[in-house]
């Protein structure tokens, strides 16, 4: 008896519905290699992988690839966007007051959405979206030193 065939990202892309081309295929490892990575972090890691690819293609295929869930983009305040793999699960972030750094956060508590809003307002809430702020160990360190 074999194993059942691990999907390729090519599989993946085509589950989801999109075009498969080698700058979808080289991105999308890319995030999923990376840890929260921007967009400058994330052209770099494709144009290794690839070769030159325009900025342009890389906001276009983070695009594609969002709509479609297989990334997550997540904005904390002030910071410009960051991207990830981990999808569908409705995990939380904190976030280096000082350097940046961003670790997830699994819900500590219930099903999605895990807080209940006090007030709807009509809406129909799909996702509840918490960011914790402070300091990373390194950064909590150099200030103590």
């Amino acid at each position: 008896m074999t194993a059942p065939k691990t999907p390729t990202t090519a599989d993946e892309l085509r589950g989801a519905g999109l075009r498969v081309t080698a700058a979808r295929v080289a991105l999308l490892e890319t995030v999923r290699d990376g840890d929260h990575l921007g967009v400058d972090a994330l052209t770099a890691g494709v144009r290794d992988r690839v070769g030159h690819i325009s900025l342009q293609a890389v906001y276009e295929a983070l695009h594609a690839l969002t709509a479609a869930g297989l990334v997550r983009r997540i904005e904390p305040a002030g910071s410009p966007a960051r991207f990830e793999g981990r999808v569908g699960d409705n995990h939380h972030h904190i976030v280096c007051r000082s350097c940046g750094a961003v670790a997830d956060v699994d819900c500590a508590v219930g099903e999605v959405p895990c807080l209940t809003a006090s007030d709807t307002h009509g809406f129909s809430i799909e996702e509840a979206e918490v960011i914790y702020w402070g300091l990373c160990p390194d950064c909590s360190s150099s200030r103590t030193a």
